[in-house]
């Protein structure tokens, strides 16, 4: 599918459903990967911006590029 401004509302929920679930799942690996006795970590972060009233940040990791990754294929195959 092409992006248009008729799909991007579904383009964008697409993407963001996708970064939640790689970052998670690769949080998910990394946990057992560390019950084996591996301590594995690939995040990058806290990545954001703090305006004394309001903080948002955001830990990045690999899953999180994976999931952006798979979700622009999933769109672009629909």
């Amino acid at each position: 599918m092409k992006f248009t401004k008729n799909n991007q509302q579904v383009f964008f929920r697409l993407l963001l459903l996708s970064l939640l679930i790689g970052t998670l799942a690769w949080d998910l690996l990394e946990r057992l990967i560390a019950l084996t006795g591996f301590i594995l970590d690939l995040a990058v972060g806290p990545v954001g911006f703090d305006i004394h009233v309001l903080a948002v940040s955001l830990y990045l990791n690999p899953g999180t590029l994976l999931g952006c990754l798979a979700g622009w294929i999933l769109f672009r195959r629909l």
